[in-house]
């Protein structure tokens, strides 16, 4: 249901529906860490800015803080009355902000762990709460089709922007602080101007309720997941489609960019929690031409099964964006522009294709070696009972005679 990467890319976390929070190591020789604490799904995870803590939202009602180590410490924080939806860290990591069906958005401390007050002006359950890059802003969306802008010090709501067709599931802030953007139930991604309250964007790509959606910290590109089984990837600068994402063999409930902008992971509702990720390069740091590249995958209940994303296909957006103005540029945006501007593929697409299919190697390797290691368990286990039985039976003489 839901997934996020530490800021050094070493571990991937990861909820679902079975109640657990899951780390995944990237280093193959280590173990991934299960947390159990959580009495009901987990909605929403995500790593603190520095990477030491995570953060976890259930459908107990309550919000948990654990170290991602194997002690697998953890804090409640309890004052919702419903289900927790989203929970998400200050770009400072010394507060929380959490979304609920009880109605509210609530903010806490982190270090204190204590609740500080509630945002109350939405009708229906709150899907996502996030804190705005430089942490004055809080945006929220909701059942009540509204998607609100509220001012963290003063704690009112300074701007409303409403969906008619359907609700936002998840909401964003633009890396620059001047943009959202909103995953919508009417199979949409909007992207509005939060100082002139303009709609900038209206992409209609999917074919299926978008779930979820990611900035690429750059500011470039925006990634969404959907019911259709796809992923997105959309040129901001260009205002279209750029890539198509398959892989998954239901709908994709989450995805999430890795804080460099090179990684991204998603989960589905197919098993499947993507936890190593797919790549996304560019030819070098100062560049914002971007390919993607492999992944690996896990489940949070069978260690065996895999999953990968291999097939990229491109797209033109004419018949697909209705709505485009321009967005906060930086620096980097120019050259994105002119390398996509001619819809030809990237440079660098063979080479990560090649990528791929060695880290594909490295998977098959992997199962197989977890596949031998449950065979040896279930032989131990066996070879167990059976011995038990002969004692059993052996005893059970010895009595009748």
């Amino acid at each position: 249901t839901t997934v996020d990467l530490s800021c050094n890319m070493k571990q991937i976390a990861t909820g679902s529906m079975d109640s657990c929070v899951m780390i995944w190591n990237m280093k193959p020789q280590m173990r991934a860490y299960r947390f159990d604490g959580h009495k009901d799904a987990v909605l929403s995870v995500q790593f603190s800015p520095s990477g030491h803590l995570v953060a976890s939202a259930s459908r107990d009602k309550t919000v948990r803080l654990w170290v991602p180590s194997m002690k697998a410490e953890s804090t409640s924080f309890k004052a919702h009355t419903a289900t927790v939806r989203s929970v998400n860290f200050s770009g400072d990591g010394q507060n929380l902000v959490t979304a609920s069906d009880d109605k509210t958005i609530k903010v806490w401390t982190v270090h204190r762990q204590k609740f500080l007050f509630s945002l109350n002006q939405h009708i229906n359950w709150v899907r996502c709460a996030k804190f705005s890059p430089d942490d004055r802003l809080i945006v929220s969306s909701s059942d009540d089709k509204t998607i609100k802008l509220w001012d963290k010090n003063s704690r009112e709501c300074i701007h409303s922007f409403y969906e008619h067709a359907g609700y936002a599931n998840h909401v964003d802030f633009h890396p620059s602080g001047t943009c959202i953007a909103a995953a919508s139930t009417d199979n949409s991604v909007k992207v509005w101007d939060i100082r002139s309250h303009k709609m900038l964007q209206h992409y209609q790509v999917h074919s299926g309720v978008v779930n979820s959606l990611f900035f690429h910290p750059a500011g470039n590109f925006l990634i969404t997941a959907s019911s259709d089984s796809t992923m997105k990837i959309l040129d901001l600068v260009e205002g279209k489609l750029l890539y198509t994402l398959h892989g998954h063999q239901g709908p994709v409930n989450c995805v999430a960019f890795s804080r460099t902008g090179e990684h991204f992971a998603s989960g589905g509702s197919d098993e499947q929690a993507s936890e190593p990720t797919e790549h996304f390069t560019g030819q070098d740091s100062h560049t914002a031409a971007h390919t993607q590249s492999a992944s690996r995958s896990g489940s949070h209940s069978k260690a065996s099964q895999s999953h990968t994303h291999r097939h990229l296909s491109t797209s033109s957006s004419s018949t697909h964006q209705t709505q485009t103005r321009g967005l906060p540029q930086h620096s980097s945006q120019v050259q994105a522009q002119s390398q996509f501007s001619d819809g030809g593929v990237p440079p660098g697409l063979a080479s990560t294709l090649e990528h791929i299919i060695g880290q594909l190697d490295i998977l098959t390797q992997t199962v197989s070696i977890l596949e031998q290691r449950l065979t040896l368990t279930e032989d131990k286990l066996k070879e167990c009972l059976e011995n038990q039985m002969e004692i059993g039976l052996h005893l059970q003489r010895r009595e009748e005679a």
